[in-house]
C-alpha cells in the first residue's frame, strides 16, 4: 500500500475482530515501526510489551466493557514509559511525545498490512487500568503502560469519519490566511 494511502486508511477501529490470529513476524514488524520512530535526543524512551497469549490476552479483553475491538483483540501492544521520565534537554522529557510517535507509526504499519487497532488512552488512566494489566504484565516499579494498542482482522468495513478541508486547518505563512 502506498504510504499516503496508509496514512488516509489509517483509523481507529471499534469494532469486532475476526479470531484469526496475528502472525508473530506481523506483530514485530508493527513493532519495529514502533521503535524506529523518531525521540527527543534520541533517548528511546519507550518500550513495549507485545501480548499474544491467549491467557494473557483474554483477561485484558475482558477489562473493557463497551470497546469491540479491546474485547475481541487477538494481540495487544503495551506501550511502556517511565513513571519518572528522564530528563534530556533543558530540563525537559519528551518521553510522551517521544510515546506518540511511535504509536502513530505503529498504528500506520497495522493500517498497511490489513490490521485493525484503536489508540487506548484515557480508559487506561482510570479506575486503575493502567496498573491492573502492568501488574500482569510484570512491569518494574516506576513503569507504567500509556497506551494500549489492540490489534486484530477488522470483521467490520469502517468509514473514516470525514476531516476538516486542508484550508480549514492548515496555512502558509501566517495562522488563518
Amino acid at each position: 500500500m502506498d504510504f499516503f494511502e496508509t496514512v488516509k486508511k489509517r483509523h481507529c477501529y471499534r469494532g469486532a475482530f475476526e479470531s484469526s490470529p496475528v502472525p508473530r513476524e506481523h506483530l514485530r514488524q508493527i513493532v519495529q515501526a514502533g521503535l524506529d520512530a523518531p525521540s527527543g535526543k534520541n533517548a528511546q524512551t519507550t518500550r513495549f510489551v507485545i501480548v499474544d497469549d491467549p491467557m494473557l490476552v483474554r483477561p485484558i479483553a475482558q477489562m473493557h466493557e463497551a470497546n469491540k475491538a479491546m474485547q475481541q483483540a487477538q494481540a495487544f501492544i503495551a506501550c511502556i514509559v517511565d513513571d519518572a521520565p528522564d530528563v534530556v534537554y533543558e530540563g525537559l522529557s519528551f518521553q510522551v511525545e517521544d510515546c506518540a510517535a511511535a504509536v502513530e507509526n505503529m498504528l500506520l504499519a497495522i493500517t498497511a498490512l490489513g490490521y485493525g487497532s484503536v489508540w487506548i488512552d484515557g480508559w487506561l488512566r482510570v479506575a486503575g487500568r493502567a496498573e491492573a494489566i502492568g501488574q500482569r504484565l510484570n512491569l518494574p516499579a516506576g513503569k507504567r503502560i500509556r497506551i494500549l494498542l489492540p490489534v486484530g482482522v477488522p470483521s467490520e468495513t469502517y468509514k473514516q469519519p470525514p476531516k476538516l478541508p486542508f484550508d480549514q486547518r492548515a496555512w502558509f505563512n501566517a495562522y488563518g490566511k
